[in-house]
């Protein structure tokens, strides 16, 4: 242990929504990789703390807790290789502000700006848009603290038999203590928004609203066979795509801002109303001064390849009355194929179904099943972050390289000091 060096011990710690309570009965934060170090060769099984927006057990740990919330330092940009590298602590909303004021960009955001990029990365959490994969695709390299203590740099050039391993790595290869991202030239979004789109006219013409901007959304609550309202991002000076229209297929062109939960003030929410702005202020549905979204919420969200989007929509109305008795919005987004072999976007184009419910766990976990069982035949995967029910054997078969991954991570922690009850079920099982 550094000198000097005292853990906080935290029996009660929750993560953002209030309904996961953590299991580890120390909580330390270090401010350098040397105690990051020490600790992780002194303890027998830690997990680190990102933001704290998983919904589920995957970062805990029955032992140690490491929060890097203090290791937020932002380098300067290195121009000639247009990387940026960061602390495992930053998050993006100052990150991309602190980019953008360089010139510079990353090519796409999660709806939050709030979380930890490291957290991000490491559970494949994605934006939107037909041609933007998930976030970790902008990885380039990462330091890394091994299970002896040992920190290792790992890039994409270096490494690239394994890379791919890397950006989603589930906490299952180590503490990551630093990263190297890919970034672009910085650019101007403008946002519209649409109300009334019909399930219908979704149907019919998805693969075209998906393309009709940047990033496109669809949000339903339910209640009716229509979607409350269609989020169009649009890059401004892209001769491909046109801006705001009057009417989207149907969906009218909405005169005021509109928050994701009918009925909700959208004070927080981003602008939408065609005016152009930074592209950090407009990817992301939430301004980062205010709280994101609710809070008191639950969240599911199942990934299956994109030409199934309509036909899924059709079988989850099966259940349409069932899931509008649970749900406060499901978001329907893209996003395109990778090549990280844990990311349940890897290796196909993919349509996103988001569900973010309300703090009723008993009736989400009854519900969950109905959803999985509607969308089973499609092939889906779950978020690595979100609430699912769906039976382990089932998740496995979906990763092609889950025997590769579990052998590198088994070379980096030969005694499973980073995995937890959640990665020993989905994940870490033996072949």
């Amino acid at each position: 242990m550094p000198c000097g060096y005292a853990p906080a011990v935290t029996p009660h710690l929750q993560n953002w929504s209030g309904n996961y309570t953590f299991s580890a009965t120390a909580y330390h934060a270090p401010r350098t990789v040397a105690e990051v170090q020490s600790l992780v060769s002194s303890s027998a099984r830690i997990k680190v703390l990102g933001a704290r927006h998983s919904f589920n057990g995957i970062a805990d740990s029955a032992v140690d807790l490491l929060s890097l919330d203090a290791m937020d330092a932002i380098a300067s940009v290195d121009q000639r290789n247009r990387t940026v590298t960061i602390g495992a602590g930053v998050r993006f909303g100052p990150l991309c502000s602190y980019l953008h004021g360089e010139g510079y960009a990353l090519p796409n955001m999660a709806s939050l700006p709030h979380i930890s990029v490291a957290g991000a990365y490491a559970t494949a959490t994605h934006g939107s848009g037909d041609h933007h994969p998930i976030l970790a695709a902008s990885l380039s390299g990462v330091d890394l603290v091994r299970a002896d203590g040992e920190l290792v740099r790992m890039s994409r050039a270096a490494d690239s038999t394994y890379f791919d391993a890397v950006g989603v790595s589930l906490g299952a290869l180590g503490v990551v203590t630093s990263l190297t991202l890919d970034v672009i030239r910085t650019f101007d979004v403008a946002q519209y928004a649409y109300e009334g789109l019909t399930f219908e006219a979704m149907e019919l013409h998805f693969a075209e609203i998906m393309a009709s901007a940047y990033s496109v959304s669809l949000f339903t609550d339910w209640q009716q066979s229509a979607f409350n309202a269609v989020w169009c991002k649009t890059r401004v000076g892209d001769p491909t795509i046109h801006d705001g229209v009057a009417s989207l297929f149907g969906a009218t062109a909405a005169h005021h801002d509109l928050h994701p939960l009918p009925g909700t003030n959208a004070g927080s929410c981003t602008p939408q109303l065609g005016v152009p702005g930074p592209w950090h202020e407009r990817l992301p549905h939430f301004r980062m001064e205010f709280q994101p979204s609710r809070g008191d919420e639950l969240q599911s969200e199942y990934l299956l390849p994109r030409q199934h989007a309509a036909t899924a929509l059709r079988s989850l109305q099966t259940i349409q009355a069932r899931i509008a008795e649970v749900v406060l919005v499901n978001e329907v987004r893209t996003v395109a194929a990778d090549t990280a072999w844990m990311s349940p976007c890897h290796e196909r184009d993919s349509v996103a179904f988001h569900f973010t419910w309300k703090p009723d766990w008993v009736a989400v976990r009854e519900l969950l099943p109905l959803v999985e069982a509607c969308l089973a035949p499609f092939e889906p995967r779950p978020h690595w972050g979100k609430l699912f029910t769906m039976d382990p054997a089932v998740v496995w078969q979906q990763y092609q390289r889950l025997s590769e991954f579990r052998e590198l991570a088994r070379a980096h922690d030969p005694r499973a000091k980073f995995s937890n009850a959640f990665l020993d079920t989905y994940v870490s099982t033996p072949d």
